[in-house]
Parts: C-alpha cells; sequence; structure tokens
C-alpha cells in the first residue's frame, strides 16, 4: 500500500504532486492545509486523510480533527501538524509510525521503532534548503519505506 504525505500546502497544491503521487492508495496531510480547493484536487488523486493546522482557520479549523489515527498496511500510523504536541499525546502510544508537519523541513527518523516522517512544505520553498517537498509510504514493503520527493 503506497500513502503519499504531504503538509503545509497553505492554499496551494502544485501540479507536480499528481505525478509524485501517482499511484498512492491513500494521501495524508499533515496540516495547513490553507482552503478546502487544496483537499478537493487531492481527493482526485486518492481518498484524503487531513488534520488541521495552526494556520489553519475558519472551516477547515472547525472540521479538521488536531490528531487522525489510521492503518497503513500492518502500521499504525497517526498524523498531527506538531511533532512537539504529539508527543506529549496518549495517542502516539503503539504507533508505528508519526507523522508531522509544522517545520518545512522535510525529515525522515526512525527511533525505538518508530518513524517519524516529515514530508516538508508543498507550498513553499522549504526551510531545509529543499524546494517543495512531499513523501510516500511504502507500507507493503518490510521494513517500511519512505521516500521524500522533491517536487
Amino acid at each position: 500500500m503506497l500513502v503519499g504525505v504531504i503538509s503545509d500546502t497553505h492554499g496551494t497544491l502544485p501540479d507536480a504532486v499528481t505525478e509524485a503521487f501517482r499511484g498512492v492508495e491513500q494521501i495524508v496531510h499533515a496540516g495547513d492545509v490553507g482552503s478546502q480547493q487544496v483537499l478537493d484536487d487531492l481527493e482526485a488523486i486518492a481518498p484524503v486523510v487531513a488534520v488541521r493546522g495552526n494556520m489553519d482557520a475558519g472551516e477547515l479549523e472547525w472540521r479538521l480533527p488536531e490528531v487522525a489515527v489510521l492503518r497503513c498496511g500492518p502500521y499504525r500510523l497517526v498524523v498531527g501538524h506538531i511533532l512537539e504536541r504529539l508527543r506529549r499525546s496518549e495517542v502516539v502510544s503503539g504507533a508505528d509510525i508519526i507523522v508531522s508537519g509544522h517545520t518545512h523541513r522535510a525529515d525522515v527518523t526512525r527511533s525505538a521503532g518508530v518513524v517519524f516522517v516529515n514530508p516538508g512544505t508543498a507550498g513553499q520553498a522549504g526551510r531545509d534548503g529543499r524546494g517543495r517537498t512531499v513523501a510516500v509510504l511504502d507500507c507493503a514493503a518490510d521494513p517500511l519505506a519512505v521516500s521524500i520527493i522533491e517536487l
């Protein structure tokens, strides 16, 4: 199962996301969506699970949850916008994959059996010297494979 991971679109969805997410069965948006149009455009690619970020306002603020939990093949995936808040939450107990955004820095870290994924920012240049990025999880791989894709 391939899962596309995106964050910090801030109302902008680059055309390159369609190609980057070709073949994904699910998309996870880790907050700072910015507009309903971004979610609609992502839904045209695959079903979307999205959480709210600190910059999401109006309808997105009250409609999107702060945290979402889903299955990614055999893995339990927890998604939220700010990693520090997730770490303080009981919901991460038993998580195999923790997805967050907020920093605009793409990163994949493995620690104590948990894979931490931050796809960076798809909406603007990243703070890590990269441009716009997303990630793809291959949940059928053993071990889990994560790719950061520059757009």
